[in-house]
């Protein structure tokens, strides 16, 4: 999804933290339903993509790939996004498989950094 006009990004049609909070909520929703999306189809490469620059560097993909595990995420709900400058705290629940157990409900809260222009999940290694 592209963000465009002078109002909501920079003339090269970057989000910033100066964004209106309704764009940045928009924009943070679709990266963060997009990043599910690709965990629950399995593709982890792609999931990997939307972890910001520092969390990459601080974890690399073999590392990340131990911490997903394919075939486990069933389904996702955005029920909320929080922006303040530069970080938006996403609350979502989960819907996942366990061992034996299926469809466990679970919620979660992301925290988004703002940065070069994108919306990116910041994660721990």
């Amino acid at each position: 999804m592209a963000v465009m006009g002078c109002a909501t990004s920079t003339p090269s049609g970057a989000l910033t933290e100066n964004s209106p909070p309704e764009v940045k909520k928009e924009v943070v929703a679709a990266r963060a339903n997009s990043r599910w999306d690709a965990l629950i189809k399995g593709d982890l490469d792609e999931a990997y993509g939307y972890l910001s620059p520092a969390s990459r560097a601080t974890m690399p993909l073999a590392v990340y790939r131990t911490h997903h595990k394919v075939g486990m995420y069933r389904a996702v709900k955005i029920d909320s996004v929080d922006c303040e400058a530069e970080v938006c705290t996403v609350n979502l629940h989960l819907t996942f498989n366990y061992k034996r157990a299926t469809g466990i409900d679970m919620p979660l809260v992301e925290k988004w950094l703002i940065t070069e222009g994108k919306a990116w999940l910041v994660e721990r290694g």
